[in-house]
């Protein structure tokens, strides 16, 4: 027996009966949707609806909404909108924290090949070393 194969959540794989179905609502309140750009499903070459798992996670979420917070429908767009720039934004900063962690590394790797140091040595760069002083006690009068 083969193992199943996984889905990716972006795949258009679901026709519009099931996708309705899956998200707990009639297949004509999912056309509505659509028309209303809450959930834009991929086509096939004639033209058919196909909706991604990620598409009835959506349909989920705008139902849920809808039933339980008593958000209407253009309040639902709004937050599919915003949820939407927030995610874009955090996958923005992540990809900043990378090359801000690069640049780090970059400089550090200069500074220790300017100064003479092995970075991977276990040196430490000049400037970084931390020397404690402690008063051996009372010192005595001379």
């Amino acid at each position: 027996m083969s193992e199943p194969r996984s889905v990716a959540d972006d795949a258009p794989v679901f026709v519009i009966s099931v996708a309705a179905q899956l998200a707990g609502m009639h297949a004509q309140t999912l056309r509505q949707y659509d028309r209303l750009g809450l959930v834009s499903p991929g086509r096939t070459a004639g033209g058919g609806r196909r909706y991604s798992p990620r598409d009835v996670a959506l349909l989920r979420e705008v139902q849920r909404l809808s039933q339980e917070d008593g958000v209407n429908l253009a309040g639902i767009k709004r937050i599919i909108e915003l949820e939407s720039q927030v995610e874009a934004l955090q996958d923005r900063v992540r990809g900043l924290l990378v090359e801000v962690e690069d640049a780090r590394h970059r400089a550090a790797t200069a500074e220790a090949a300017a100064t003479g140091f092995r970075a991977d040595a276990g040196y430490a760069s000049p400037g970084t070393a931390l020397v404690v002083w402690r008063p051996r006690g009372p010192r005595s009068s001379r």
